[in-house]
């Protein structure tokens, strides 16, 4: 196993086009990070960058306290999880899986006994002797983590292996790949452009946009505090409801007013200053909270019901359009108007310009 460090490594391609900007990076020993953000981020350059695929333009990438800028794939010890998964189709589970120890001329009582191990672990040992078209997605993506385990590499990078399953196949992938993670404790580093996948599955979480981290930590900071309003709309489904508007006065007290909507907040920036307010769906409930809190009058546009909660979708006076997670069983419907109560000490606040970075100070800080 080996940490990666990633200092200040860039890409850019002709005609200036800026994939990835600066990035400076330390994974640790065991440690399983996450790569997430939209299409076009730069989170798979990043990834083919270490894995030696992609050239560098600036900077250095160093696996195990050795740059490896000049290194070739083949030799930087490190195993690579594709989105497709790339079996020979002619061959068996068992000879894709040993396919590239035999190449490497590892001798023939060690590869049976590492695809061996593999495939108990993978729960893959009773269809060895199949070939891919004979598997499910899942068997076959299984047989591809089962090439890369063999292997016994110093790092695993998986450029979104999920992303061709189905829902019920991605979520048993996600626990079979943190039980594979807990089991072997192998340096791991995952692309996904899923935010549910970067919140159970990674020990930390890089957001990243343009080329640019825009925040790093464990998935709970990250959603908790998001440092700014990207982030703040990306990580989370449905997305954090975000209220655009200024601080005002009222009777002495300060205010944020925007959408139609004025809320008194127990802490808030100057008066007069352009904000963004954030709040998750979770945060908008039917019932006042304990704490502190403000009722919203909305009228209700659509109605998903998904199981044990509804996605309730509503608009304000100004038709801002907001969500909230209600129970199953809250009484609302397409058309209505009802009273929402909006948890104040969940409310995040983002400045309405420059980049929309969080607020030093605010409700629930």
């Amino acid at each position: 196993m080996a940490g990666i460090t990633i200092d200040k490594v860039e890409k850019m391609y002709p005609g200036g086009i800026r994939a990835v900007d600066k990035v400076s990076l330390d994974i640790r020993d065991g440690e399983f990070l996450v790569l997430v953000g939209p299409s076009g981020c730069g989170k798979t350059t990043l990834l083919r960058m270490i894995a030696g695929l992609e050239e560098i333009s600036g900077g250095s990438v160093a696996i195990g306290g050795c740059v490896v800028n000049e290194v070739p794939p083949a030799d930087r010890d490190i195993a690579m999880v594709f989105q497709n998964y790339a079996l020979y189709p002619h061959m068996t589970l068992r000879r894709n899986m040993a396919f590239g120890l035999e190449l490497r001329k590892v001798p023939k009582e060690e590869i049976d006994r590492r695809v061996t191990a593999a495939a108990r672990t993978l729960g893959l040992d009773e269809l060895l002797d199949r070939k891919p078209k004979e598997l499910s997605g899942g068997q076959r993506q299984r047989v591809a983590l089962g090439r890369a385990i063999v292997r016994q590499p110093r790092a695993f990078l998986f450029d979104e292996p999920l992303s061709n399953l189905d829902a019920k196949l991605r979520v048993q992938m996600r626990a079979e790949l943190k039980r594979l993670h807990r089991s072997l404790r192998t340096t791991t580093v995952y692309v996904t452009h899923d935010q549910e996948e970067a919140m159970t599955l990674g020990d930390r979480v890089v957001v990243m946009k343009d080329g640019v981290i825009q925040q790093l930590g464990r998935p709970l900071d990250v959603y908790e505090r998001p440092v700014n309003r990207f982030v703040a709309g990306f990580m989370g489904s449905p997305p954090m409801n975000l209220i655009p508007g200024r601080v005002v006065g009222e009777n002495g007290h300060a205010c944020f007013e925007g959408a139609g909507l004025r809320l008194r907040l127990p802490a808030l920036p100057p008066m007069g200053t352009e904000a963004v307010l954030g709040l998750r769906p979770e945060h908008l409930s039917d019932r006042p909270p304990a704490g502190p809190h403000a009722p919203l009058r909305l009228r209700v546009s659509a109605v998903e019901l998904l199981g044990d909660h509804q996605d309730v979708y509503l608009t304000t006076a100004t038709q801002e359009a907001l969500v909230g997670r209600l129970g199953a069983r809250t009484n609302v419907r397409e058309g209505d108007e009802t009273v929402l109560y909006a948890d104040l000490s969940q409310v995040h606040l983002f400045d309405g310009r420059n980049g929309g970075h969080r607020l030093a100070r605010e409700a629930g800080a």
